[in-house]
């Protein structure tokens, strides 16, 4: 048999390498561990949900979705027509409000505390802020009870100021800390640049280092804002008066009657769930970049 009359050679088919089987192998761990979480994270969603457009016998059938969608819940909660939600409104903007000067505070005592400690390496600072971090050592539910006798003795109890005052309290070091690592992250050169051009420290403040500072304030006032608005044991022992309660407080009311309308507590929980859903949408881009400024040295 001649040469031409060979048949020709079939291509090689290479076996795919050990990066490409490492890559499927790390994947398919990660979905293996991702996917139950997922589900487990969105089982409470999937429960308020099903509560909330479903009518009182209908919640409990144990049907994937009820037979038949209704919003006559969110008519009841909105319209403030059950005893438990005469004041849904102003709980409401009772929680609003605690949560923005929450936020708006716990950004100025931040801000000025992170730039007098970075920039102006005011003596003692770094002290300071270890000891208010070692203050998470303690558990927040522990500082409730001397919480609680603080705002007695300066007579703030039952007044939206003492929990205001409480949740700076607790958020303010974790937000120095922030705002600190990502302020040591700027260069110097720009603050003496501006010390040269004859700025002063508060021109310093304002025109240099707010402005780069964006991202992480961004960070810091969302995270102070979403912690005020989610907390209940600091308002349910710091505020007493039905008119000046928040809403996490005021649907503990629903737990108390012997026959509780479970769908009118989850379509109020679905209802209150929506605005930080909201704000972590909008600003998720910030939370992120602003939370590890600073996480790593260059």
């Amino acid at each position: 048999m001649t040469a031409a009359a060979l048949p020709p050679a079939l291509p090689r088919i290479k076996a795919p390498g050990r990066g490409v089987l490492h890559a499927v192998s790390t994947e398919a761990k990660l979905l293996l561990v991702g996917i139950p979480v997922l589900i487990w994270t969105l089982l409470p969603i999937y429960h308020l949900c099903l509560f909330a457009f479903s009518d009182r016998k209908s919640a409990f059938a144990g049907n994937l979705w009820p037979a038949d969608v209704t919003i006559r819940n969110f008519e009841i909660v909105l319209g403030q027509k059950h005893y438990f939600l005469t004041h849904f409104w102003l709980q409401m903007w009772n929680s609003v409000f605690v949560a923005a000067m929450t936020g708006i505070i716990t950004l100025v005592v931040a801000t000025f505390a992170a730039f007098a400690i970075s920039r102006l390496k005011v003596k003692g600072g770094r002290t300071v802020l270890n000891m208010a971090l070692f203050t998470y050592f303690i558990p927040a539910a522990f500082l409730a009870i001397p919480m609680y006798r603080t705002m007695g003795l300066y007579g703030l109890l039952g007044s939206q100021w003492a929990l205001i005052l409480a949740m700076v309290a607790i958020a303010s070091p974790y937000a120095i800390w922030v705002l600190k690592q990502a302020s040591d992250k700027l260069p110097l050169e720009l603050d003496e640049a501006a010390i040269v051009d004859g700025a002063s420290p508060m021109q310093l403040f304002r025109l240099v280092y707010i402005p780069l500072m964006g991202p992480s304030l961004v960070a810091v006032g969302t995270y102070a804002v979403l912690l005020a608005w989610n907390e209940y044991l600091y308002a349910f022992l710091l505020l007493s008066n039905d008119r000046s309660l928040t809403l996490p407080v005021a649907l503990g009311n629903f737990l108390s009657a012997d026959d509780s309308p479970w769908e009118l507590l989850m379509t109020t929980g679905l209802i209150y769930a929506l605005p930080p859903a909201a704000i972590y949408y909008v600003f998720r881009r910030y939370m992120v970049s602003g939370l590890t400024a600073g996480a790593v040295k260059s």
